[in-house]
């Protein structure tokens, strides 16, 4: 239950985005909630580990997502756990609808909600997270120096990160439902060239293996014949796409074509007061540290705004 119903910003979304914007608003002396209808952190606290966030060689992402929730936390920043149903913009105060019945209205909003990346939806890929299983070849690839590892999909995620694996591990097996890839000609290419990585087409995996230590291997159907088999390798890299949790995103919010939010260098949308930060926003790469800083830029340029329309409101008044 929200203390009050209005506020200068109101923060949708508890990851790296939203509580890095939780600090630097409650820095400004802003009056600020932050809500998410999960657990803070995100998708890192549900992270093995993370080896790239400056300042930790090393440090779980639970851990990880904790400090920055407790430090958001030591501003006294107010949380609120439940799920934002609907962002209604207005002219001087936008309107921010959840799902327990609340009716919250802020100056600026910063949308902070990220996005899931898609599953297989296999046997052993959900058990098998941070075990082997990852979705993300630039977190979790150094764990894997010198294995042999498989990429699953056809894209340019899958296409990069095939070639970024290629420099790390022993061996990267790129497997593909199709008989040719979506990924751009020039990542083809270079993928074609690598020695270190053995594509295999028109195969799907069905189901990821492992023991006790983590995965072991993946079961696998080749579509054509309906053949099946199975390949050794030591971790599963999955990057079948991601999907942006653009639901409660606004209409006259500018939107790409993959339904990522488009904002100017200052985080904020189309919708003067309504910012967005971290993965739902429209960036050039989805890693922690990018989150975090994009919650910075979102939170000074909401507290920009919030103090324009507040010095606009006092000349109104005198």
């Amino acid at each position: 239950m929200a203390q009050k119903d209005t506020y200068d910003v109101i923060i949708i979304g508890g990851g790296p985005a939203g509580l890095t914007a939780g600090i630097y608003v409650k820095r400004a002396a802003l009056e600020a909630v932050l809500i998410e209808k999960g657990a803070p952190g995100g998708q890192v606290c549900i992270t093995k580990g993370v080896e790239n966030y400056p300042g930790f060689t090393d440090i779980g992402g639970f851990d990880l997502s904790d400090r920055f929730f407790q430090h958001a936390k030591s501003y006294d920043l107010e949380t609120i756990q439940d799920e934002v149903v609907g962002i209604e913009p207005g002219k001087q105060l936008h309107r921010v609808r959840l799902a327990g019945g609340q009716e919250l209205k802020a100056h600026s909003v910063i949308m902070a909600a990220g996005g899931t990346a898609r599953k297989l939806n296999v046997p052993g890929e959900g058990e098998n997270f941070g075990k082997g299983v990852s979705y993300c070849a630039t977190c979790d690839g150094f764990f894997f120096r010198d294995k042999v590892v498989c990429v699953i999909g056809g894209g340019d995620t899958a296409l990069e990160d095939a070639l970024y694996l290629a420099k790390i591990t022993k061996r990267v097996y790129l497997i593909h439902r199709r008989d040719e890839f979506r990924g751009s000609k020039i990542l083809q290419q270079r993928v074609f060239a690598e020695p270190a990585v053995e594509i295999i087409l028109n195969t799907v995996p069905t189901s990821i293996l492992s023991d006790e230590g983590g995965v072991t291997g993946v079961a696998l159907r080749n579509t054509v014949t309906g053949e099946e088999r199975e390949l050794a390798v030591d971790g599963a890299f999955i990057f079948v796409g991601f999907s942006p949790n653009s639901a409660l995103v606004p209409s006259g919010v500018k939107m790409s074509d993959s339904g990522y939010v488009v904002t100017d260098d200052k985080c904020e949308t189309t919708i003067p007061g309504i910012f967005c930060a971290g993965d739902l926003r429209r960036n050039f790469a989805k890693q922690i540290v990018i989150a975090a800083s994009e919650g910075c830029i979102a939170a000074l340029a909401a507290a920009r705004h919030v103090e324009a329309q507040k010095a606009r409101a006092r000349v109104s008044a005198g």
